[in-house]
Order: structure tokens, then sequence, then C-alpha cells
């Protein structure tokens, strides 16, 4: 989760909310390709999550880390995230490491910040005794093993998500997930890409999907993680059914997020508790934790990291529905959203193909995505023809791409080739892997 966000001046009405977030509008050239995975640190004695404090801990792994050239981002004093370039680490509440890459002009500079940081984290876990397992859900650990991390916006979430929804702090403590921030050019341009993104994570969720067991047992679901998702908290969640509806753009996201309950306010260095009042009622200085206090853009970029829709839009949009998964599944999927989002009649011809459907439809193929992966299917829609008419339409983006002399992406989209042909996904290889050896076979079939 982000780290926060600070200044841009006093918010007066909420169509400078919307004009903020156009103003993220790039043209073409200037377009970017951000990719953010999380992976969890376990202790290789042992297999037990990694507590925060101590010789083998998450703070020593951020300390190792900081020696290597990045810089401490600390919380009353705790270490709890660092900085380089445009780059940062950052701990998710049960001690996920996450590295949000910085925007980038293709998949191969991807792979190359990918493979550094690699490195990095190796050459300091290993000598900890700490290694690095990337999949959509902790296979064995419970909710009473995990530890928790010194950040002031987690205790808070902590406790509202146990008022919320039933499944809220699986989410927070035991998930893990890749996800790519994409640019666009205009608020039309924002709509379509937004809808294609929302319509086919049903796509990215089964292509993706790693997440077979829980609590030491197979769960009855490829994604766990995406199920999580579905009883978390209705406000924030969702497929965002009213975004294919006429008069979409950014006044119309921004209406939405003013009455997505608010979190917290951060302010000189601390999280002000305002669980569950209104970012509507903070922009006319009626907001009970900061009475007569208006909202800064900084706290509008706070409120916008606690939505939590299928995906999202910020000054950029983020698509958000996959497992996180080995290094070729990192890479292929910026790959396969840059070319069906980048090309733009690979964009019109996702549109095309998504276009008649319904809201349950939609909803019905995330469902059956979670369940059965590419084996699903809704409202008459196969998960995993769609999936093959999706990656052909990326394949022909990336091709776009390359010859326009960005070298070429095309080979990351390969573990998706092999789905699509096989039907099987990074979940029935767990599963395998359960199956053969238990909780240690899974552990190590999904060591990054």
């Amino acid at each position: 989760m982000s780290i926060p966000q600070s200044g841009g001046g006093p918010v007066e009405r909420a169509q400078d909310l919307a004009s903020w977030m156009e103003g993220g509008a790039k043209p073409r050239e200037a377009w970017r390709i951000g990719t953010e995975h999380e992976k969890f640190a376990f202790l290789e004695e042992g297999l037990d999550p990694v507590p925060y404090e101590g010789r083998a801990s998450v703070r020593a792994l951020l300390e190792g880390l900081a020696a290597r050239g990045w810089t401490e981002v600390r919380e009353s004093g705790a270490l709890i995230g660092l900085e380089r370039g445009r780059a940062n680490v950052s701990l998710e509440p049960g001690g996920q490491l996450e590295l949000s890459g910085a925007p980038l002009r293709h998949v191969g500079e991807t792979a190359a910040e990918l493979d550094a940081h690699l490195a990095e984290a190796r050459a300091v876990a290993a000598p900890l005794g700490i290694g690095f397992m990337a999949l959509g859900a902790a296979p064995h650990w419970r909710h009473e093993d995990m530890p928790q991390m010194p950040k002031g916006r987690y205790r808070l979430m902590t406790e509202y998500m146990g008022r919320v929804g039933t499944h809220g702090l699986q989410m927070m403590y035991r998930t893990c997930t890749v996800q790519a921030n994409l640019d666009f050019a205009d608020e039309a341009d924002m709509v379509l890409k937004l809808r294609v993104a929302l319509a086919l994570q049903p796509v990215a969720t089964a292509l993706f999907a790693s997440s077979p067991l829980f609590e030491g047992r197979p769960n009855g679901h490829r994604s766990w993680r995406s199920r999580i998702w579905r009883d978390l908290d209705a406000a924030r969640t969702g497929m965002l059914p009213w975004a294919f509806e006429e008069g979409m753009g950014f006044e119309r996201y921004v209406d939405w997020a003013l009455d997505v309950p608010m979190y917290f306010v951060h302010r000189e260095g601390r999280y002000i508790d305002a669980r569950g009042q209104s970012f509507r009622d903070f922009l006319a200085g009626r907001l009970p934790a900061l009475p007569g206090e208006i909202p800064t853009f900084g706290d509008w970029a706070d409120h916008l990291t606690t939505l939590f829709p299928e995906a999202r839009v910020k000054r950029f949009v983020e698509v958000r529905g996959a497992d996180a998964g080995d290094r070729a599944h990192l890479l292929a999927l910026p790959a396969f959203w840059a070319g069906l989002l980048y090309h733009r009649p690979s964009l019109e011809a996702a549109w095309d193909l998504v276009r008649p459907w319904s809201a349950e439809t939609r909803e019905g193929l995330r469902v059956a995505a979670s369940e059965r992966a590419l084996a699903g299917e809704a409202g008459g829609v196969r998960l995993r023809d769609l999936a093959r008419a999706a990656l052909a339409l990326a394949e022909a983006g990336l091709a776009a791409r390359a010859a326009e002399g960005i070298p070429d992406e095309r080979p990351y989209l390969a573990p998706l080739h092999r789905s699509v042909e096989t039907g099987r996904v990074q979940a029935d290889d767990l599963l395998d892997a359960w199956e053969a050896g238990g909780v240690p076979a899974v552990v190590e079939a999904a060591r990054l």
C-alpha cells in the first residue's frame, strides 16, 4: 500500500479534484508502465512469517537494502519503507515486501528493474535465513501467526475491516498481488481504458491465479485472493458497474469516491482516525476528525489509495485483479496490459469484445475466474476462449509497439500462451506440489 502523499494546496470544490486527476493525462509518447508486486518473506527454518523486529526480521531486510543505496522512510521513528529515484519499497500489513517500480518505457526495463531488486533482496535475506515466495495467498499461515507492521494506517484499517466485511483481514495480512499502472491521453481515453480493464480483469484473475491453498489445505478456488475481495468492503471494491453508464468521466469517478468512507487523514507524520467519515464533508469543512479544516490534494491522493475496485483511477489507471506469481508472470502482467491498452486498435477491439456484456455477466466472470480460472464461464462466455482472444489483441498491440521501435515485449507473454494452450495456470502447479509434498513443496514451488 502507498506511502503517504503530501502537499498540493487546499481543495475548494469537487471539480478541482476531477481536474487534478485529469492533470495526469499525457501525450502518447510520454506513456509509461509502472509495475508493482508483493511477495511474502518467510523464515527458511520452519517456514514461518518474518517478524518486524529481531535479527532475522523485516526491519533487518529494510536496513540491509538501505545500506545498498535506498533512502529510509520512517514513521514515528520506525523504518517502514525505502525510496530510490521514482521507485519505492513498502510494507504490507503482514510484512509482505512490495516493490513499486518506477514508470518505465517498456517491459524490458521492468525486467531489469525487477531482477536488480530481487538480486539485492536475496543478497540481504540469505544471511538472515529469510526466503521469498510469490503467490496470491499464504498457503499455510493463520491470522494469529502474522506479525503487524508499525504503520498507523494499518492499525486503523485492521479494526475497520472487521466491521465492514468478512475477509478484509485475510486480504491485508495474507495475500499478494502484481499490478500495472498505465497512462491515459485524455478523459475519453481514460474511460475506454478503465472499462476494458474492468471488464477483462476476470481474464487476468484466471491467467494469473496462484492461490489455491489457504491455512494448509486446498480452498476450492484457483484464486482465493480474488474470492477474498468479493467479501471485503462493498463500498470500495468491485467491478464499478456505473463506470459503463452514459456520462462516465472524471467527475463521475470523483462523485463515487467522495462518498466512499474514509480511513484517515495524515498530518505531520501521524494518522488521524477518520474511519467511516466522508470526504464530501471534508470538502465542506465538516469532517468530524478535523472540524473546520478543508483537504489538500495530498489528502485526496491518500484517499484514492484506500479505494479498491478491480481497476481504479488516480492520475493513471491501475489494473489490480492478478495474483502475484513467479518472475515470468510478474513480467507477463505489464506486457499483457500494455499490449491491450497502449495500442488503439487493440483497445478498441477489446472494447468491441466486452461491450455487449451486462453487469451480471461481468460479475459472473469475476466469480468464475476465482473458482475455476480458465475453465470458468458465465453469461455464455468461456474464460479460456476470452483469454485467447484478449491475448491475441495484446500480442498485436505489442507487435505494433515493436514496429515503432520499442524493444519487442511479446516474449513476456509466453507463460500466458502456455496457459491458454493447456488450460493450466500456476494454481494447478501449486496443487500438484501440495499433493506431492505438502506445504514445504508449495513454498519451494512459489520461491521467488
